[in-house]
């Protein structure tokens, strides 16, 4: 259900405040992609979320200026490559470090074509094939919504996430560990 909000009740606070308090959300890193009639193009995004279970589905929100999201409407399916930590360097191509575009931007690393076709990264922690269910433009970025076709996962390896700014590794039994640590209560009770 979705309810349009008069002119006169929307309220909204400075680009650069919203994009502060979204810094303290820690997000996962994922290299998005497609095979738009032989144009391979990707980009570099943090805002992946699961949609539904039933049917599996998934949510993307790409930059409208981006020519993934174009072009995955167009080919009608992308692949979200979910990184591991030690895949920062992809993740910098694909987010225009150095000006790279397109096809450039799969010159480091393995890359095989998908079920639907687009590309996947090999070594990636788990891939997502999705087809397109549908494109909502809206403001300065395009929402897909895939349909996941056919999913694919590594054994355990620490994974990028990209928190205040920077990336930083999520390790589940180096970070229990830590916890641990700091969580155990003290012998000395006195």
């Amino acid at each position: 259900m979705s309810v349009a909000l008069e002119d006169d009740c929307r309220r909204s606070v400075a680009p650069a405040d919203f994009a502060h308090a979204m810094r303290q959300l820690a997000s996962g890193v994922s290299i998005i992609t497609t095979d738009a009639g032989g144009i391979r193009v990707g980009v570099t995004a943090t805002a992946v979320t699961s949609l539904s279970i039933s049917p599996p589905s998934l949510i993307v929100c790409l930059n409208q200026n981006s020519s993934t999201g174009p072009l995955a409407a167009q080919s009608r399916c992308f692949a979200v490559n979910i990184l591991a930590a030690d895949q920062i360097d992809i993740s910098e191509r694909f987010a225009g470090k150095g000006r790279l575009k397109g096809e450039a931007r799969f010159a480091h690393g393995s890359w095989f074509a998908g079920i639907t076709g687009a590309p996947i990264l090999s070594g990636a922690l788990a891939t997502l094939e999705c087809e397109v269910e549908e494109v909502i433009a809206r403001h300065t970025h395009a929402i897909l919504i895939g349909r996941v076709v056919h999913t694919a996962t590594l054994p355990r390896k620490a994974s990028l996430a990209y928190w205040q700014g920077s990336y930083v590794a999520i390790d589940r039994d180096e970070d229990l560990l830590r916890l641990a640590e700091v969580s155990v209560p003290s012998a000395k009770h006195g």
